[in-house]
């Protein structure tokens, strides 16, 4: 919600320049709970993208999966990845050492996709003044 308020002062000069006006605004910004759940959710979402971007950028470069950090991202984003897997014929494509995680794009798509649904609702049904 934003708020304005409109100061406007005039000046007459008594001298032949042309008279003056200065105009001073001010704008106030208030949160709403509605904007609030808005930034909450891109954020969670957000959380989540970033998540699966690691686990295919982890996945194209062969990254040890013996190591504990790459296995806590492989196995969190898989809670995110498995609604997911199946939707394409193939979940990966192996290249070498590296493999390309299809149904990791395919669920950063959707997320992205249930993201942008979760957000129009919200818009549709906020309170405008």
């Amino acid at each position: 919600m934003v708020d304005e308020r409109r100061v406007v002062t005039r000046t007459e000069v008594v001298a032949p320049v042309a008279p003056t006006s200065v105009s001073q605004s001010e704008v106030t910004y208030r949160s709403n709970g509605s904007s609030v759940l808005q930034r909450l959710i891109i954020f969670l979402f957000a959380l989540i993208q970033g998540l699966l971007i690691l686990r295919i950028v982890l996945l194209l470069v062969a990254a040890r999966q013996g190591n504990d950090l790459v296995a806590l991202i492989h196995d969190v984003s898989d809670l995110f990845v498995a609604p997911f897997r199946g939707i394409l014929g193939r979940s990966q494509i192996p290249a070498g050492s590296t493999e390309l995680d299809v149904a990791a794009i395919v669920a950063l798509v959707g997320w992205t996709i249930v993201e942008l649904i979760i957000l129009g609702f919200l818009r549709v049904f906020r309170r405008t003044t």
